[in-house]
């Protein structure tokens, strides 16, 4: 039979359209399921205050009356006025292992975005940087992280076959955690600290660190600016990622720099234990048992990997060894908990600065994804 593409048009669907992604991967060991509520509420345009300034539209391919895709065309307005560009996006994709499938998926998303007048579309990417972004292109033996998501191998052949070419790749790397900080990082740290004043702060209660919250995200707005398709995030998103990434805080590895002089806030470190093997078992649901395993991977003390979330440092202060005084405070801790390894999650691979800071530690860099683009 020929494949029906069908707009998703109300809540059933839309719950269908997440659940395709939890059903297509059922079994694989690499995969990591998101929460299904997180991902709903993501997608809900009445919810999600990245509609402000996005618009988007979902689609489900059926073959023989059962679902066997998915899509989602997505435009950004305010990443293309601030780029200058008149781009759509993809994202949330997953397929079968069918030609036809896939060319009328991804044709149906690029239909939508010419008649919206986009020149080119690429992806795969989400309303902002903090949704999963990036075909997986090498690794697909290693499991993914809460951050992440898993691709088959035959999709980048089947993305390739239809006219997509590289725009952009993300490096991740897997970091053996060292049994003390390096000599050379707690050298920089000291220098680095006392020649341009600076602090660092640590918290023991997470009523302190609401005064912090909302500087952390306007100083990730500061530094990532530059980056790849980046969009600052509006003060509704912060509210929003706030609420979602609050509650799962480890006070340990969360580190702000301040400059002694007037308290400002130049640099952070965000690290979280890992909780893809969690999720795995949680299978998308919350209730009723997938809370207990998201607290175990959080609090408990047979988790071993450390996934590094996010690292932020003012401009002014980038390349001068604010990341040292971020590590000097995160490795010891690490050790104290029992941690062995760490993710960095994705990193541009243009940013070499961050990348050769790996070597110190004889990281492995474990996978690859890609945005791939297409003219219209």
């Amino acid at each position: 039979m020929s494949i029906v593409i069908k707009k998703v048009s109300d809540k059933a669907l839309l719950k269908k359209f997440v659940y395709f992604n939890i059903n297509l991967y059922k079994g694989n060991e690499q995969y990591v399921p998101p929460l299904i509520y997180d991902e709903l509420i993501t997608l809900n345009k009445e919810k999600n205050p990245a509609f402000d300034h996005c618009e988007a539209e979902y689609f489900l391919a059926y073959k023989d009356d059962k679902i066997v895709g998915r899509i989602a065309a997505i435009i950004n307005h305010k990443a293309n006025d601030i780029w200058k560009q008149e781009y759509a996006r993809f994202g949330f994709v997953d397929f079968i292992d069918d030609a036809e499938v896939a060319n009328k998926l991804f044709g149906t998303a690029e239909s939508w975005a010419q008649h919206k007048g986009m020149t080119h579309i690429h992806g795969p990417m989400g309303f902002t940087d903090l949704d999963h972004e990036g075909l997986l292109i090498h690794g697909f033996d290693r499991i993914s992280t809460m951050l992440t998501s898993y691709s088959y191998p035959y999709y980048k052949e089947h993305i390739e076959r239809m006219g997509y070419v590289k725009d952009q790749d993300w490096n991740e790397f897997l970091i053996p955690i060292p049994k003390k900080v390096p000599e050379r990082f707690e050298r920089i740290a000291n220098v680095v600290q006392k020649r341009f004043g600076l602090i660092v702060k640590n918290f023991e209660n997470k009523k302190d660190v609401g005064q912090y919250v909302k500087g952390v995200f306007e100083l990730l707005n500061l530094s990532f600016k530059n980056l790849y398709g980046y969009v600052e995030l509006t003060d509704k998103q912060i509210d929003y990622y706030v609420n979602m990434y609050i509650p799962m805080l480890r006070l340990e590895f969360f580190t702000i720099v301040l400059r002694q002089e007037d308290h400002k806030l130049v640099g952070f470190g965000l690290g979280l234990p890992s909780l893809a093997k969690a999720l795995q078992k949680a299978k998308g649901k919350f209730l009723p048992a997938g809370w207990y395993h998201l607290y175990r991977a959080l609090k408990g003390s047979d988790n071993k990997v450390l996934d590094l979330l996010l690292i932020g440092v003012d401009p002014e202060y980038q390349g001068k060894g604010v990341n040292a005084l971020i590590f000097n405070e995160f490795i010891p801790q690490a050790n104290k908990l029992g941690f062995e390894v760490a993710e960095s999650n994705v990193e541009l691979e243009l940013n070499t600065q961050v990348q050769s800071m790996w070597k110190d530690f004889g990281a492995e860099q474990h996978k690859t994804r890609r945005a791939y683009i297409k003219k219209l």
